[in-house]
């Protein structure tokens, strides 16, 4: 589970807890779907309305660099002090099994995924396929979280170049106390 930011029923904005994982279309099975690329899908359209959008807070976000004989995790953020930011997405309430194979929680979850775009050159250096939409001013996040379907993914760009640092290669780890 993860933060999402969405509008209630009542008008207002609202944080929310949600599985990362929107249901797949059917035909393929219908495993969950994390990042979302083609908006023009049948698939996406019932969610592609306000009621339906949220935003997805982030400080820093990994993409895999494809080294040997491991991949490489590669850390990306607006600044290095990673200033909280937020990723495009959709939410849903579904019914159904969710969770780990060894822990499936069966019943009502809130799924959410977000949506993806061409890679800008900081991120398509490490992951040439896509990297996620993000936005970076109250205007943006308006307007995705208002504006009519098409409007709104006029936002599904990548940053400009130069807009976003690697912050830290490697596994992480966890210093002694």
């Amino acid at each position: 589970p993860a933060p999402i930011a969405r509008t209630a029923p009542d008008g207002l904005r609202e944080l929310a807890m949600a599985r990362w994982g929107m249901p797949g279309p059917p035909q393929f099975g219908g495993a969950p779907i994390t990042n979302i690329r083609n908006a023009k899908s049948p698939h996406w359209r019932r969610w592609l309305q306000p009621a339906s959008r949220c935003v997805v807070p982030f400080t820093s976000f990994c993409e895999y660099a494809d080294t040997k004989p491991r991949k490489t995790p590669t850390w990306f953020a607006l600044k290095d002090d990673r200033p909280l930011a937020v990723f495009a997405g959709i939410w849903t309430t579904w019914h159904g099994r969710r969770g780990t194979k060894a822990n499936p929680v069966e019943g009502e979850h809130q799924l959410f995924g977000f949506f993806t775009t061409d890679a800008n050159a900081e991120v398509g250096a490490i992951h040439p396929k896509a990297m996620p939409v993000i936005l970076t001013t109250d205007a943006e996040i308006e307007q995705w979280m208002t504006a009519p379907a098409e409007q709104a993914l006029e936002l599904q760009r990548a940053l400009p170049d130069g807009t976003l640092k690697i912050v830290a290669t490697g596994e992480k780890k966890d210093e002694a106390a």
